[in-house]
């Protein structure tokens, strides 16, 4: 039987030999104004969901139906104080049951996604145990992991390779600063890595400066050359088509 991943990999073709751009939303579904205009942006987006989201059902079910590719932005501890991951947050401290337990409840709070990607987590991600837990969960629904890459400490790929998890990582951040200046820079760097790798995978949010970059540079990046894929695409270009 397919991987759930598979099963729920939005239908995409790549064009041999462009390179290819996985754009991730994250914190989608608590800012619903901004969650919408993201949903219509061209796609295809991977488009990354909180479980503690508003409407999470109409709110997925539209990305879907806009042709973007969903996934489960699980919170996890960070380190420092002054950080709120959100209610559903992973501890360190937890014990592996209440871990699973957590984990469980959010992958039921919406349906269709291919995976998870860690939402903060400079802590939890690079605490083996909380990671050998979260992966024994996702192999045993044939979920991916994309590491959002919060700390270089993270055992995300290590452990979730351990586990024969399929993963993948995170390339740059597009808007750790929200200047529009900052954003085309680090929207310039994914064209590099993805003009000199094949692939890229760049991660931002629902805010105004990032919605308004992505607005005009999708329409040029293709222009340019390079195509949009979903999340599922890189991975099935990692492991295979099935």
């Amino acid at each position: 039987m397919k991987q759930l991943w598979r099963r729920n990999a939005i239908p995409f073709t790549p064009v041999a030999g462009k390179p290819m751009i996985a754009i991730v939303i994250d914190d989608m579904g608590l800012d619903v104004p901004r969650s919408a205009r993201v949903i219509s942006l061209p796609p295809p987006l991977t488009t990354s969901f909180l479980s503690y989201g508003h409407n999470l059902a109409r709110q997925t079910a539209a990305a879907h139906a806009a042709g973007h590719e969903l996934m489960l932005h699980m919170p996890m501890e960070p380190i420092g104080t002054g950080y709120d991951a959100g209610p559903d947050v992973l501890l360190t401290s937890m014990s592996d049951d209440a871990i699973r337990t957590r984990l469980r409840q959010s992958l039921s709070s919406f349906q269709g996604y291919v995976g998870i990607n860690n939402h903060m987590g400079s802590r939890f991600t690079a605490d083996a145990r909380g990671m050998e837990v979260v992966m024994h969960e996702l192999k045993t629904d044939g979920l991916l992991f994309l590491d959002s890459v919060t700390s270089g400490r993270t055992l995300g790929a290590k452990t979730a390779a351990a586990d024969n998890v399929a993963n993948l990582s995170r390339n740059v951040f597009l808007d750790d600063s929200p200047e529009p200046a900052a954003i085309q820079l680090q929207l310039r760097r994914v064209e590099d890595i993805a003009r000199k790798t094949g692939s890229a995978i760049a991660i931002g949010h629902p805010r105004e400066t990032t919605i308004a970059a992505l607005t005009e540079w999708l329409q040029k990046a293709r222009a340019e050359g390079f195509q949009f894929v979903p999340v599922s695409a890189l991975a099935k270009a990692k492991y295979g088509k099935e």
